[in-house]
């Protein structure tokens, strides 16, 4: 198969499963999308099992290998989902919550690399399944950050104080970007420590050199493709511009060596904001909006119905279930201490909204972002234990508390801060 013909059975399972849902199941569309494409993963496994001469699963596995996932989202679809979700986040309230979303995408991610390796690392030894500590921590940097794609998702379908919104919807745009460069570097010492040494001086200049630079490369091109769109007026082609803002950008960040997903974020910021409102017609802003909603919720499908259908090419052995289930409480313990923390002690100078350490905790998801780390890691024996601790966590993650977190924030969430 080539890929049109990939291209074309993912559109068109993204299209059959989303009427199913739609008509019948009434799920929130990209939850429907990975339960349907789970519960068709599981139905094919079993048709394995009762007439294995048909080879089904083999078939559907040869189509699901052709796809690299960790390739497929991290070097394509990620960079035009985060550009979506960024250009409809209001940057005044990201503004005046700077700290708070500032401190969660940084010291919350770090501290949860952490508590979450540190913990991994003694269930694991108590299970019979040892793995260095710097493998679970990268486990632990790789599952920290929330997914924005999911999180976002999730809010559209969600009522909760702009306030508080401002700080989930800002928390899970740069977080992600911040988690990539910290798994980078953990990876890098991991590696390193089978294959030579990473110094200190080797992570500081990693870390600043993809944060900052791609903020500030992000910045660079935001005001470019502004200054572009102010001195014309032709809804198509300021929609072509936006769509070259993207792919050059992340393009440019690989080539640097910067954080293109910060980049591409600080980019969307800037046009969804300063270039809506001052270097655009309505016609225009009318299109350009409807285009990036329309693609959003194109990716999104695919990649909700590849996280679902992943679980066809996954190496799921007994030995990693007990692992993988508690493994769950581990990254929820994390979220709830990495958040609780942070916000108490800036509460001692700002007020937050009521239920918002609930809110943020539970409406943490996870999603492909850390099933494409997962995939990314250098074939080794450690590999498939983690991969199929981070796919338990993240099915969870999207099935369970996404499911749930909309009952949750109307029952805790009260007042604004």
């Amino acid at each position: 198969m080539n890929i049109f013909d990939i291209a074309a059975v993912l559109i068109g399972l993204s299209a059959l499963f989303g009427f199913i849902n739609y008509r019948y199941l009434g799920l929130p569309h990209t939850i429907g999308l990975v339960v349907m494409a789970m519960v068709s993963s599981l139905v094919i496994i079993g048709f394995d099992l009762i007439a294995p001469s048909v080879h089904v699963g083999k078939i559907v596995s040869d189509v699901l290998s052709r796809i690299d996932f960790h390739e497929a989202l991290m070097h394509g679809m990620l960079s035009f989902l985060l550009f979506a979700g960024a250009l409809h986040v209001d940057i005044s309230e990201l503004a005046s919550r700077k700290s708070a979303i500032g401190v969660m995408a940084t010291v919350g991610v770090l501290m949860s690399t952490f508590i979450v390796g540190g913990l991994l690392w003694a269930v694991l030894i108590f299970f019979g399944l040892p793995i260095p500590f710097i493998w679970a921590l990268v486990f632990g940097a790789l599952i920290s950050p929330t997914d924005p794609v999911a999180v976002l998702s999730i809010l559209k379908t969600v009522k909760v104080p702009k306030s508080l919104e401002a700080k989930i919807a800002g928390e899970s745009l740069f977080n992600d970007g911040v988690g990539v460069v910290v798994f980078t570097i953990v990876l890098a010492i991991a590696v390193g420590g089978e294959h030579g040494t990473v110094g200190v001086g080797d992570v500081v200049e990693l870390f600043v050199t993809e944060a900052i630079g791609g903020a500030i490369l992000g910045i660079g091109a935001g005001y470019l493709a502004f200054r572009a769109m102010r001195t014309i007026d032709e809804y198509s082609l300021e929609v072509l511009i936006s769509l070259g803002l993207v792919m050059v950008t992340y393009a440019i960040a690989n080539v640097l060596h910067l954080s293109g997903l910060i980049a591409v974020v600080v980019a969307g910021l800037f046009i969804g904001n300063h270039g809506v409102q001052f270097a655009m017609s309505e016609t225009t802003r009318d299109h350009l909006l409807k285009f990036w909603t329309l693609t959003d919720e194109m990716l999104n499908s695919i990649l909700f119905l590849l996280i679902g259908l992943e679980v066809l090419v996954m190496n799921f052995e007994m030995a990693y279930f007990e692992s993988a289930l508690l493994a769950i409480p581990i990254v929820l313990l994390a979220r709830l201490i990495s958040v609780s923390v942070p916000m108490l002690i800036l509460s001692l100078r700002q007020q937050f909204t009521k239920g918002a350490i609930p809110a943020l905790v539970w409406g943490g998801l996870r999603g492909g972002i850390s099933v494409a780390l997962a995939f990314s890691l250098p074939d080794n024996e450690h590999k498939p234990l983690i991969l199929a601790v981070t796919y338990s966590v993240v099915v969870f993650s999207i099935i369970v508390q996404g499911l749930t977190v909309k009952s949750l924030m109307e029952r805790v969430v009260e007042g604004i801060d």
